[in-house]
């Protein structure tokens, strides 16, 4: 029940705001099952998630804008998954912490960071974000800096953001699955969490409608800090 209840809360926020299924996610998940099976786990429900959305953002997705971004992910995320493997899961876990918190700190400020007239800056902020996806399936604060530095309109926003995070959520899902993860535990849990994939999905579309997306997005950014808090600390 509470990985179904993780899930759902994440989707739910994802289809609103665009972002936050794996901040929201990780966090919670890391307290239930630990950080080598939510890493893997939040890989699965991640890409079946994203494809969903972006079945309905794909009208306004500039694919030229994250192919930059994708292609440099791709050489990130085998780093992040042996940085997974090979570090203590005490630090790993409070290196996730100190991640959503700044993350959270950002947002809420609302930092105004300079414009990037340049698209080379795509492959450093790709970089990264393949590191972070990999280790703990979190590449999303690197593209939604870099999108808000590129000045990308809030639809299109929203799609490419659904664009890079289904491309990066393959090639995690295929490292993952070559360095063997998804274990029995793994795919059980999966199993659970897709009934709240299919109930947040429509459910978040409608109320999108109605609810104050600014309002709610800070709310989601101020539990985060909670969470992020509860995993630095332990």
């Amino acid at each position: 029940m509470l990985t179904f209840l993780i899930v759902f809360i994440a989707i739910f926020t994802q289809t609103v705001t665009g972002f936050g299924l794996a901040l929201v996610s990780m966090p919670l998940l890391v307290h239930v099952v630990g950080i080598q099976t939510a890493a893997p786990l939040v890989t699965i429900v991640g890409g079946v998630a994203e494809l969903i959305l972006l079945l309905r953002y794909h009208a306004d997705l500039n694919l030229w804008a994250v192919t930059r971004l994708t292609a440099a992910s791709i050489l990130g995320v085998p780093v992040g998954i042996v940085l997974l493997r090979r570090v203590d899961e005490g630090v790993v876990t409070a290196v996730l912490g100190i991640l959503v918190i700044g993350f959270a700190l950002y947002a809420l400020f609302g930092a105004r960071l300079p414009a990037l007239n340049r698209s080379a800056w795509a492959y450093g902020f790709g970089f990264f974000a393949g590191i972070l996806g990999g280790a703990y399936n979190t590449s999303g604060p690197p593209v939604i800096i870099y999108g808000n530095c590129r000045r990308w309109p809030p639809a299109e926003f929203k799609s490419n953001l659904q664009g890079f995070f289904l491309v990066n959520s393959a090639i995690v899902l295929i490292s993952h699955a070559l360095g063997g993860s998804f274990t029995p535990v793994v795919w059980r849990q999966a199993l659970i969490a897709l009934p709240a994939i299919l109930l947040a999905v429509p459910l978040g579309s409608r109320l999108d409608r109605i609810l104050n997306p600014h309002r709610f997005r800070r709310i989601v950014l101020f539990a985060l800090l909670g969470l992020g808090a509860s995993l630095l600390l332990g």
